[in-house]
Parts: structure tokens; sequence; C-alpha cells
């Protein structure tokens, strides 16, 4: 029996062709979900219908190199990314249903995501939300939407922040996502946490 598991929050897959035991699985996830599973795994594995003893290997790293990692090989039985286009990768490659995004809630798609905004020790500019990442005298670290999920997450929420100030009002949010990734504020070259 192929064990699979979907977690909220992530594009998350089971019923990988799998060359691992039936008392194993491999999750080939994105680097920022190790510290994730390695806290729910044990729920899973109490919740073993069989009782049959499974062990849950884990495979991290950049959501697009592990969607190239199974594409050259890697036996996943359940692949958990952060952008649609290396879960649409393997669909394309016959790796998982090409409807794959019909099989769960919200489109397999995460229906919240948090970001986190890191300040220097003691919050010397009094950062508290949104509004504040947008004055002259802030910077922001932010790595390119177009090359991190992350970073597109972000973007997303910073747009949804702008709609809800703004009564709907998408101008109003264009300008507020435009003020806060203005090329003189954003140092591109570090990570910015979300």
């Amino acid at each position: 029996m192929i064990r699979t598991l979907a977690i909220a929050g992530s594009f998350a897959l089971g019923s990988f062709s799998s060359a691992h035991a039936q008392d194993e699985i491999l999750n080939v996830s994105y680097d920022i979900a190790r510290e994730l599973y390695a806290a729910i795994n044990p729920a899973f594995l109490e919740q073993s219908e069989d009782g049959d003893e499974l062990t849950i290997n884990q495979s991290h790293a950049g959501s697009s190199k592990q969607a190239r990692a199974i594409l050259q090989g890697l036996q996943a039985d359940l692949v958990t990314f952060n952008q649609v286009l290396d879960v649409q990768i393997l669909a394309d490659n016959r790796f998982v249903a090409e409807d794959w995004q019909d099989q769960f809630p919200n489109n397999a798609s995460p229906y919240y995501s948090l970001p986190a905004f890191m300040v220097r020790e003691g919050n010397p500019k009094d950062i508290h939300g949104w509004d504040d990442l947008v004055e002259d005298d802030v910077s922001v670290i932010f790595p390119n939407p177009k090359t991190s999920g992350n970073a597109r997450y972000t973007y997303l929420a910073a747009w949804a922040y702008a709609l809800d100030q703004n009564g709907g009002d998408e101008a109003a949010a264009r300008d507020f996502v435009d003020r806060l990734l203005e090329p003189r504020r954003v140092c591109r070259r570090l990570i910015f946490v979300s």
C-alpha cells in the first residue's frame, strides 16, 4: 500500500510510483519545509492504518532543483513544492496526474502563507507592519519574485494587504507594491524569509 500525505500551505502531491519498500516513503520537499515535516511526520506515523512501522525519509533543496531531480530519476512518494511551475513540469512529464490541481482544495494551492518581518536588534525603525516598510528611511531585503516562490507569496501578501487597506482599489495596491519594491529600496542579494 502506498501511503500519501497532503499538507496545507504548500503544493503537496502523493501517489508517485516508487521503488521504495512499502514501509517507507520519500518526501521530496523544498528547503523551508524541513523543520515542518520533522515536527509533523510523527503524527502520520501514529495514524498508520495497518499498524506497520512506517519510515518517512526526507529530501530537501530548492523547489525547482527538486523537480529536476525527480525528472532525472529521484524516486519520490510525495512532493511538497512552493511553485506551481515545479509541480506542473512533473504533470507535463506524467509523473503526476494532469488534473493534480483539482484533487485538493484551493486548486492544490496554499490558502494562507505568512511572511515574517525580520528587523535589526531592538527594532530601531519601529517596524510593525506593511506600512512601515514603505517609509523613506527603510530598505527591504527581498528576493526576485520571478525566481523565488517565497518572494511570490510575499509579493501577493503585500498586494492583498494593500487591496484590503484601500477598499479593493487595484491602482492603490499597485502604487503600494511599487513603493515597496522600488529598486533603490530593495536589496535582492540576500534572502527575505517568509
